[in-house]
């Protein structure tokens, strides 16, 4: 069976009203337009979502609205982490899972567990889980890093953990995993700057932000790099990677928002404590995707 996570997975945002209502006739479109750039999977209700800053009553509801909006054109991840062992897993075991192939998991963020503590995590979610679980490390939003050791350990003691989401930026970790890992597992891209390098060392693609915004370039770099086509994938990393740094200056999904605005997708409306980009840096956006488009 083809491994649904392999290629380019798209950390979908929510657009807002002006109210900050869900805008679902938005996501819709975004959702289309992702589909129809050629992304590989959709990656639901992650940190790019802005699901910290709704309701349980919204997630059920943007869940359901994107699986109906998929209609089965390509897997959809769902996002489903926390830092209370015990809440996740009685997440899961009230989760429908119909439409949903696999879920990405975030370290425990603010308690800061050692190596252990995240390990003994990672195994309660993984045999609660139905669906495969892809573990995220991701140390500058959490505050601990998920070690090369504790990543192979459950590598290899949890069939059900089938991943990794790797967005340390340490790419000797990265490499440690890489070389050690078993072949069912797969090690994600967590930066959209480090995905081919990442590819050219043997991770399975990347989960995106930038691809909601060019879901195309994205998506065809990645699906070269993993060909090994350098000829082709290289031109089009560096043709992204402005705009890949740009987007990240004040914060995710503050910089992908001002440019999907910037592509007339959405509206740039956040959610407190997240706000908008300076001025200056919407400008800088704007410029740079005048020069991506020239």
């Amino acid at each position: 069976m083809k491994n649904p996570f392999i290629g380019t997975g798209v950390a979908l945002v929510t657009p807002f009203r002006k109210q900050e209502t869900i805008d679902f006739s938005k996501l819709e479109s975004l959702i289309n337009h992702i589909i129809n750039g050629g992304a590989d999977y959709i990656v639901a209700l992650g940190t790019t979502s802005e699901a910290a800053t709704m309701t349980d009553t919204e997630r059920h509801a943007l869940q359901d609205f994107i699986i109906e909006s998929v209609g089965g054109r390509c897997p959809i991840m769902l996002g489903l982490g926390g830092n209370n062992t015990l809440a996740v897993t009685d997440a899961i075991a009230n989760t429908n899972f119909d439409g949903i192939s696999g879920i990405l998991s975030v370290a425990p963020y603010y308690n800061k567990p050692n190596q252990r503590g995240l390990a003994q995590h990672f195994k309660q979610i993984a045999d609660a889980s139905p669906v495969p679980v892809i573990i995220y490390n991701v140390p500058g939003r959490t505050g601990v890093n998920i070690s090369a050791e504790t990543t192979l350990q459950l590598a290899n003691e949890c069939p059900n953990i089938v991943g990794i989401k790797e967005a340390s930026g340490n790419i000797a970790q990265v490499m440690q995993i890489l070389r050690n890992k078993p072949d069912r597992f797969m090690v994600i891209s967590g930066d959209d700057s480090l995905t081919y390098p990442m590819i050219a060392l043997g991770a399975s693609g990347v989960i995106s932000v930038i691809a909601n915004a060019l879901p195309k370039e994205m998506s065809a770099m990645v699906k070269y790099a993993l060909k090994g086509d350098q000829k082709k994938a290289l031109p089009l990393h560096y043709k992204m990677l402005p705009l890949m740094n740009a987007i990240f200056d004040e914060g995710n999904p503050s910089g992908i928002k001002a440019l999907l605005e910037i592509e007339g997708h959405i509206s740039n409306t956040l959610r407190m404590p997240l706000v908008k980009v300076s001025k200056p840096l919407y400008n800088k956006i704007s410029a740079l995707y005048d020069e991506f488009n020239a």
